[in-house]
């Protein structure tokens, strides 16, 4: 004869409670940290990184050739309120140099970083893939499933790093108010774009990044650049953000048989 097992009422109600409490810690509101919960699978409303002014996805700037229709789309960039970059002469110059060469490269430095399939960078990664929120205690982290990149944003005061250190990403230290996230990041190596056409800053770049979530659904992000090296005055892009509670992350190998830079360089 089977054992069977016997559950009283009172496993049953310990059962019950605890999955209760299980999954209304993974739909609350609030981390057990304190930290507002956003976690989850989130995208530009309207992205793309071909060109922030006006905003110009690849795809778009495609359909436009081939059609001869011509989209007046906005520019990402709120701050100053006429939409351009308030770049320096000799930077205007030089962003104008990349964005004419872009299509005809012919030096490595004239192909677009992505299109390199090296990593994209601060800000431009948050108006083209799809990303992943995840919320450690005192920390918050973002995942991409392109280009294999994450970044994780500390929460406990630490300062910055020296200098003298450069990193892709950047280094970021972030604070929650109420439902913004705010990110400071520094020490940025400035060897990324910030789109195909060249629009770009340097290693002097100082990124305030602002993470403001509405609803549970929705999300604008913000970053005002300074950067006295390269632009006249700080200046500000806004880009709305969706959650994408159904997406799923699939591999992706950038540099898997990726010819497109040799194949820019030789034709």
């Amino acid at each position: 004869m089977k054992n069977r097992v016997s559950i009283t009422p009172m496993t049953r109600l310990y059962v019950t409670a605890l999955m209760i409490f299980v999954l209304s810690v993974c739909l609350s509101a609030q981390r057990p940290d304190g930290q507002p919960n956003v976690e989850g699978t989130w995208r530009p409303v309207s992205g793309g990184t071909h060109s922030l002014d006006p905003a110009l996805s690849s795809a778009q700037e495609f359909e436009q050739r081939t059609t001869g229709v011509i989209k007046r789309n906005p520019s990402f960039i709120v701050d100053p309120p006429d939409g351009h970059i308030p770049y320096q002469p000799w930077a205007k110059a030089l962003q104008k140099t990349l964005e004419a060469s872009y299509e005809t490269p012919t030096r490595p430095e004239q192909v677009d970083t992505q299109s390199r399939c090296l990593v994209p960078g601060i800000p431009r990664l948050y108006y083209f893939p799809t990303f992943r929120i995840i919320q450690p205690p005192s920390s918050v982290v973002f995942v991409w499933d392109e280009y294999h990149t994450y970044r994780v944003i500390p929460l406990d005061g630490r300062p910055h790093v020296a200098p003298g250190v450069k990193l892709w990403m950047g280094d970021a230290r972030g604070h929650w108010e109420g439902r913004t996230l705010v990110v400071d990041t520094t020490n940025l190596n400035a060897k990324s774009r910030l789109d195909v056409i060249g629009d770009f800053y340097s290693e002097n770049a100082h990124i305030v990044e602002r993470f403001i979530f509405g609803d549970g659904n929705t999300m604008t992000y913000e970053a005002t650049i300074t950067d006295p090296t390269v632009f006249t005055r700080p200046w500000t892009l806004r880009i709305p953000q969706r959650k994408m509670p159904d997406d799923e992350f699939w591999e992706f190998a950038c540099h898997e048989g990726n010819q497109d830079s040799e194949i820019l360089l030789n034709r």
